[in-house]
């Protein structure tokens, strides 16, 4: 629901809006403004939300457990490159800084702002990592950079037009034998209750998260991708799922 979403130096952490190589400056999207003012790209949308207790409680206390299933996939010690596609509400990015190993370092991209304002005040300053304004439909890495690629409740938000991109993306810049680890929302098994109250939920406040209960994230792949190796598990009666495709 709400995860996602100047160069300057502070120490030895490298901040900037756009990758050095951008060639055109990046804008928000229409829907992102449109639909998702309230949650990602208003001021006031990170000062009620960057709360470890209300995005626990928004994922009906399964985000610690999420974030772990998502960080698992990385290792207890990460030695090569991450990217982390959108920034996170919670303790997911420092989470993820803490398993990094004296080799490994991690990009995150977001296209608001705002977000990326939000994450430099909670990790401070870290030598290994390097905070981007991108756009997760359009890339601004070379192909096979990345050894392994996160995307944590970003799809959900995303039209299926904008996601299809997303998804290519991510299979483009990882390298051959690495993951791109898929964390998202799940159609839940007919005998969950939350089933029937996140339909309201999601209908009025995440117009394109409907698409994950009709459709599955293998259904998005691009068409030269159809055949790597796809692992899906469900969670909390199906409401959530986590899709790792080895490269």
């Amino acid at each position: 629901m709400i995860f996602n979403k100047s160069s300057t130096e502070q120490g030895d952490a490298v901040i900037a809006t756009q990758a050095p190589c951008s060639i055109a400056p990046v804008t928000v999207p229409q829907y992102l403004e449109s639909t998702y003012w309230w949650a990602y790209t208003h001021p006031n949308a990170v000062r009620v939300f960057e709360r470890q207790w209300l995005v626990n409680l928004i994922l009906w206390g399964n985000f610690s457990r999420l974030r772990d299933l998502a960080l698992q996939e990385m290792g207890d010690v990460i030695n090569g490159d991450v990217l982390q596609v959108a920034c996170v509400y919670g303790n997911f990015t420092e989470h993820l800084v803490h398993r990094l190993g004296p080799q490994g370092h991690l990009n995150v991209i977001d296209v608001a702002p705002v977000q990326i304002t939000n994450l430099h005040a909670k990790l401070g300053e870290q030598k290994q990592v390097t905070v981007l304004q991108q756009d997760s439909s359009a890339l601004n890495f070379a192909d096979a950079s990345h050894d392994t690629t996160v995307v944590f409740f970003l799809l959900h938000e995303q039209p299926a037009e904008v996601r299809l991109k997303t998804i290519s993306e991510a299979l483009r810049v990882t390298k051959p034998g690495g993951k791109i680890v898929f964390v998202d929302y799940h159609k839940p098994k007919a005998s969950n209750p939350f089933r029937y109250v996140m339909v309201p939920i999601l209908t009025t406040l995440e117009p394109f998260a409907m698409d994950l209960w009709n459709g599955q994230i293998a259904d998005w792949l691009p068409s030269d991708c159809q055949n790597l190796a796809l692992d899906k598990q469900t969670y909390f009666g199906g409401l959530y799922q986590k899709v790792v495709i080895t490269r």
